[in-house]
């Protein structure tokens, strides 16, 4: 086969370096092929670790590791910072912010960005939380907001800055309003000793009758008490209205006045043009066949969060967690080579290895297959989990010495307002207009 980058190996190209693409990659290791990964970022994040940035607990580069540094042994890798606008499916080739760039096969590993469900209001006042770069905004708006109600003498005034609105009741919104409630139950008054612990609201949202939805009814049992005691008030089948920056309202006529509402309620894939829209299915994800090849094409694969494998086992296609990803990755990456070889390919059969989720300190939830329980225990396991998945020894130990000393001195980590949030306020007239920052 004639390669698209003018050496004897053919090209597989992969677009996004999260769990997926760099399985991907690494599949091809020491393979006749030679493998090109872009990214925006010259580094892969560990997402499940994100909420512990946004609340000091960890710093950024300790859950963000260096794609080149991750493949530096890999000799038929190459990595360029790029986006890429568009595919070209019919001409072998994608446009990027580089240029164009030919491939013989094509790996879309895009993951997804939040959905704001078309609500342009919700998304220009709303704070996301998928990327690094989010999670630190979301750092230093939570740390202003507290900063701002020291100085504001009315407790009325002090009412919104202080209530922290977390919409999505699935593992990040729970493990972010675990956060924020550990932050309010032993932090804040020893940093600002002017502020009551009870001034400080935590709510979690959702429409949905249970939090944790994926999980079994224990789990989510479990995690609603714990974060009950904890002090977060848990509003469950509360579907959002609207929020200006200032209130947020519920159907039903429910609101809060807050200006923290932090916004997981749901993903939606990265899709570059060029796609087909009939093979784009509900959730902007890729329609795939059973070897993760997007529907239509004859060398374009979709892994992660970005596919939509529908199948009678799966009529709503996998779970977008990272397990799916990493297990799609290899398993492109091999058939890839079936092939280039000339062998059959294998369908994907998913491995489903079982949900965690920490709600805070000595507080978890695990549902391994059939073996699910909750409390010290499945902490420890989350721990544990988290701490070999992440990438590179520096990052395992920096990580592993953060957790032990917050665990012996309570006291959370770092809280640096490094550079100022600023979020553009909006004139009430505008509001239908607005557009994401």
């Amino acid at each position: 086969m004639a390669s698209a980058n003018n050496s004897k190996y053919p090209l597989v190209l992969i677009i996004g370096g999260g769990f997926g693409g760099l399985e991907v990659a690494n599949q091809l290791k020491d393979k006749p092929v030679d493998v090109l990964m872009l990214d925006k970022h010259n580094y892969h994040t560990f997402q499940p670790l994100l909420y512990q940035v946004a609340t000091g607990g960890l710093e950024a580069e300790s859950i963000a590791f260096s794609l080149r540094k991750n493949f530096a042994d890999q000799k038929n890798f190459r990595f360029r910072i790029a986006e890429v606008f568009k595919v070209n499916a019919d001409k072998n080739s994608v446009t990027t912010s580089i240029g164009e760039i030919d491939y013989d096969y094509l790996v879309i590993a895009t993951g997804s960005t939040t959905n704001f469900f078309g609500n342009k209001e919700i998304e220009k006042f709303a704070m996301p939380m998928k990327s690094i770069p989010e999670a630190l905004n979301l750092r230093y708006l939570i740390l202003q907001n507290l900063e701002e109600a020291v100085r504001t003498p009315s407790k009325e005034d002090r009412e919104p800055l202080l209530s922290f609105v977390l919409v999505g009741a699935g593992p990040t919104g729970v493990e972010l309003a675990g956060a924020l409630a550990e932050l309010r139950n032993h932090i804040l008054t020893k940093d600002y000793p002017e502020l009551k612990k009870e001034e400080m609201k935590v709510y979690l949202v959702d429409f949905l009758p249970k939090v944790l939805g994926p999980f079994s009814e224990s789990a989510s049992k479990a995690a609603k008490d714990f974060l009950t005691k904890m002090g977060v008030e848990v509003l469950l089948n509360v579907k959002v209205e609207s929020y200006d920056g200032n209130e947020i309202k519920f159907e039903g006529g429910k609101s809060i006045r807050t200006k923290n509402v932090i916004w997981s309620a749901g993903v939606m894939g990265v899709v570059p043009e060029g796609i087909a829209k009939e093979n784009i299915e509900r959730g902007n994800r890729l329609s795939v066949d059973t070897i993760n090849r997007v529907k239509g094409t004859e060398n374009v694969f979709a892994i992660g969060d970005v596919a939509a494998m529908i199948t009678d086992e799966t009529p709503k296609g996998h779970p977008g967690v990272a397990q799916v990803a990493i297990q799609q990755g290899k398993h492109v990456g091999k058939n890839i080579m079936h092939i280039i070889n000339g062998e059959p390919t294998e369908p994907f059969k998913y491995n489903d290895k079982g949900s965690l989720a920490t709600i805070g300190r000595n507080k978890a939830v695990a549902d391994l297959g059939k073996i699910r329980f909750q409390g010290f225990f499945a902490w420890l396991v989350w721990m544990f989990v988290h701490l070999i998945s992440l990438l590179g020894g520096r990052n395992k130990v920096i990580v592993f010495i953060n957790w032990v000393a917050s665990y012996l001195n309570n006291n959370g980590g770092n809280r640096l307002i490094i550079r100022k949030f600023e979020r553009e306020e909006l004139p009430k007239k505008d509001k239908q207009e607005s557009k994401i920052d």
